[in-house]
């Protein structure tokens, strides 16, 4: 990555321009400088060189081994959005999103290893994570750089995030918003609960149609706690339809529940481009709402 210094930035020092300018986060300039990786007109330079008008600033980046061997998936996968610095995949749910000792093989991060040729050094760099049992856009960065710059974004005007679910029953009032703090219920547990103790939460939602036993509601996050729609909503008394940690399950979902991030509207963090993207509901959910809840 590199950046040209500008007149308004003269004598800044090279800290300045990595940290300020080019947005590298501090433990990646850190790294990067202990590696020679830090560049002034191509030769290794130290943080602290002012820096002059017309000079370029570069940072080489580094790859990282992944956690776990890639293993191509053969996943046919729907990307809606992709250009030198992030996708934005519709993922199919169930599926993992990333490999774990849990699932090796089938995750969406050996399904985009399979989708570009398995290159050689393919690193997985996912922006948001989504449950394996939920659908929908999720973001994955081609570089640490631009990973970084989307990830500063999360939780803010420049990245919104919309999502659908069916609900069992239905929310007391047509539109409002769920404050309520998450914590870990235990050490051992993977599960989360409404707790004083817990982080800062907030869920808008707004009820789009109901059929008496189910309803579908729009939810738009201000945080970005584990499983916080799933909890926020049984909270509630609604929680997702086959949301087996909090609600129940239901054969009409084998593997997934009713969760769907269906848009995400945002700033890019590089060119300033808007862009707009959404997923449809998918068919399994549209036919929930036709559906009877012992179903």
């Amino acid at each position: 990555m590199e950046h040209i210094v500008t007149a308004q930035e003269d004598g800044k020092k090279l800290r300045d321009i990595l940290r300020r300018s080019m947005g590298v986060s501090y433990s990646a300039m850190k790294s990067a400088k202990w590696d020679n990786r830090i560049l002034l007109d191509g030769i290794p330079a130290t943080v602290d060189t002012p820096v002059r008008p017309g000079q370029t600033v570069t940072m080489v980046l580094a790859e990282n081994a992944p956690v776990y061997s890639l293993q191509p998936y053969p996943l046919p996968l729907r990307i809606v959005y992709e250009d030198a610095d992030f996708f934005i995949i519709d993922k199919p749910a169930p599926l993992a999103s990333q490999s774990s000792a849990m699932h090796p093989d089938d995750s969406l991060e050996n399904a985009l290893f399979a989708h570009l040729g398995c290159p050689h050094k393919f690193i997985y760099r996912p922006v948001n994570r989504l449950d394996k049992g939920t659908s929908g856009l999720m973001a994955v960065a081609r570089n640490p750089h631009a990973q970084h710059r989307l990830q500063q974004c999360l939780h803010t005007p420049d990245f919104v995030r919309e999502y659908l679910a069916v609900v069992d029953d239905t929310p007391p009032e047509e539109m409002g918003v769920i404050d309520a703090p998450i914590a870990k219920e235990n050490a051992a547990s993977i599960r989360r609960v409404i707790s004083p103790e817990g982080k800062p939460s907030r869920t808008h939602y707004q009820v789009l149609h109901t059929n008496g036993a189910r309803a579908l509601v729009r939810l738009r996050l201000d945080t970005g706690r584990t499983h916080q729609i799933r909890v926020h909503m049984a909270h509630l008394g609604c929680p997702v339809t086959g949301d087996f940690l909090y609600g129940r399950e239901t054969p009409l979902l084998p593997g997934r529940f009713a969760l769907h991030s269906a848009k995400i509207d945002m700033i890019h963090p590089l060119t300033g481009k808007h862009l707009m993207l959404e997923s449809p509901l998918p068919e399994e959910l549209v036919r929930l709402m036709e559906a009877p809840l012992q179903g």
